[in-house]
């Protein structure tokens, strides 16, 4: 009976895997948008505003990163990846957040990595079979742009561009978790 059970449990995950992997064909658009922003990238203005924003962000993030400086190396790079696309940072943190709760080892049922949950098809696709999707900088690079593109793409509407980030596009579900976080969480005053 277990045995039955487990075979069944794995046989749905599978399907579910290849379900959004299928889903998932590369935008070719997309492709090379991640390919020229893997090859480039500091953003705060001045050193005040610098302090202000990551002693407020950290005080915030403590719960799920415990470490004071592995926060802060976070939060540093999320902000200076959110503004290489010019994205506010505390959407980043809101995405993060629900897309793996911060760690940064996560791997989802679809195979999705890191803390932006990126799928590893794009490595292939943009011809860098070597980059690391758990590695920090490289997650936040894929993701905060991948993000930007759908943003851009959907002419600004964030719902939209948040479901098709997350491959949802038209459930709310997902964008809805996002807004919430990012406003009770991430920008509240």
């Amino acid at each position: 009976m277990n045995l039955g059970r487990t075979f069944v449990a794995v046989s749905l995950l599978v399907a579910a895997a290849l379900a959004c992997a299928a889903e998932a064909t590369p935008d070719p658009e997309l492709r090379e948008v991640l390919r020229q922003a893997a090859g480039e990238s500091p953003s705060f203005t001045d050193r005040f505003e610098a302090e202000v924003w990551l002693t407020d962000m950290s005080g915030r993030l403590e719960r799920q990163v415990r470490d004071p400086e592995e926060r802060i190396e976070l939060l540093t790079l999320v902000h200076l990846e959110a503004a290489r696309v010019e994205l506010p940072p505390e959407l980043i943190l809101a995405v993060i957040e629900v897309e793996s709760n911060f760690d940064r080892y996560a791997v989802s049922v679809a195979g999705a990595l890191g803390l932006m949950q990126i799928m590893p098809f794009w490595i292939e696709e943009i011809g860098r079979p070597d980059d690391n999707l758990l590695h920090t900088t490289t997650n936040l690079r894929y993701g905060c742009t991948i993000l930007r593109f759908y943003y851009d793409k959907e002419k600004g509407d964030l719902r939209r561009a948040l479901g098709r980030y997350n491959g949802s596009l038209g459930k709310r579900k997902y964008p809805n978790k996002v807004i919430d976080k990012l406003s009770t969480k991430w920008f509240q005053a």
